[in-house]
């Protein structure tokens, strides 16, 4: 397997790990009564729910570093590679409302209008993959520029944008609202929807986009000249500095200074943010080691399979999980019930992903 071919594996690999994840944290969710919801079981269940959106939002900032160094390779103008990811940011931000109006009408009459308006992953994809053309733009990179330092200036700039809408957010959430926005675009800054306070289940630009800006970062690490000397002493160092962020962020959060009128460490918290921003780090390693070394290196991966076609699924399951189309009873299944469906949904989520796969092969070979 090429260094081409395990970079693609991993971030594959990794799509599909949140795919699963999310299947789950989904499944359980709908499917449980109100007494199995009451279970130690649900609780950790649902502890699996906190990553597949920073991870889809994170990995979409380390494709935008492959696709930025792979263009920049071919010698492309910063505005045009700057153009080509806006432009995909937008296409998948039109998705995102394409899916959310389809939810809508399947939803008649019960889902209200305001669900159109409903800030949710695929907008944010959208708007994080926006914004990260603008950076790209924004560090250069025309000409006779060193590629060296074009990296290192979009690997600072990230970082420093990652940190910037941390540490803004709780005070996006409470002391500094924009409630003089209407709703629908103030739901984009801090998720207030229709409600009189930020909701925590939906996903606006602060804190999700720096996710986006980490990935980003990352990416551009492991571009660096020493990165690709010597591979795995870069993800090593990666997955250093993901340990000691994690750390950092338990100490912050235990001993640092009481900086915000309202504290949430579980919602709004840099703290928090920090935290799983070094365990998606560190995820993202395992994920390269496992595809370089392990069984993920050996015949066929299910779940880099999923990550190849990952918002196809994303698409698809939630009508057959959420939806008219669910496969079990919403709200009325025990523990045994809902795994049998959540086993049914990824077989037939992994069928799904296969044969799209194959139909697109088909078609370029014809073509």
């Amino acid at each position: 397997m090429t260094s081409l071919q395990r970079r693609i594996a991993y971030i594959d690999w990794m799509r599909g790990l949140a795919c699963v994840l999310m299947f789950e944290t989904h499944g359980y969710d709908s499917w449980l009564s109100t007494e199995a919801k009451k279970t130690e079981f649900f609780r950790y269940s649902q502890m699996g729910g906190t990553l597949p959106a920073p991870l889809f939002i994170f990995l979409a900032g380390i494709s935008v570093a492959l696709v930025t160094e792979k263009l920049r390779g071919k010698g492309v103008a910063r505005g045009a590679i700057a153009k080509q990811v806006m432009w995909r940011g937008t296409e998948v931000f039109g998705l995102g409302i394409l899916f959310r109006a389809q939810e809508f009408i399947l939803g008649i009459p019960i889902s209200p209008w305001t669900d159109l308006l409903r800030v949710d992953v695929l907008n944010i994809l959208g708007l994080s993959m926006i914004l990260l053309g603008v950076l790209c733009w924004v560090a250069g990179g025309d000409g006779s520029a060193i590629a060296a330092v074009v990296r290192m200036r979009n690997l600072v700039l990230a970082l420093a944008a990652a940190t910037a809408v941390a540490l803004a957010t709780p005070a996006m959430w409470t002391t500094w609202r924009p409630k003089f926005l209407p709703w629908p675009v103030e739901s984009y800054v801090n998720g207030v929807h229709i409600f009189d306070k930020p909701q925590v289940w939906l996903f606006p630009i602060f804190p999700w986009v720096a996710f986006a800006f980490v990935g980003l970062a990352a990416g551009f690490w492991l571009f660096t000249d020493l990165a690709r000397r010597r591979e795995e002493l870069g993800f090593l160092t990666l997955a250093l500095a993901g340990l000691a962020a994690f750390c950092a962020a338990l100490a912050l959060d235990r001993w640092g200074p009481d900086i915000y009128a309202v504290y949430d460490y579980w919602h709004t918290s840099p703290n928090f943010f920090l935290a799983r921003s070094g365990v998606i780090v560190v995820i993202l390693c395992a994920a390269y080691a496992w595809c370089r070394w392990g069984w993920g290196q050996v015949g066929f991966s299910p779940l880099e399979q999923l990550g190849r076609t990952s918002l196809l699924v994303y698409w698809v399951h939630i009508e057959f999980v959420y939806g008219r189309l669910s496969i079990l009873p919403k709200g009325r299944c025990g523990i045994a019930a809902a795994t049998a469906g959540l086993c049914v949904i990824f077989v037939a989520m992994l069928g799904l992903s296969v044969a799209r796969t194959r139909w697109s092969a088909r078609r370029e070979l014809v073509g």
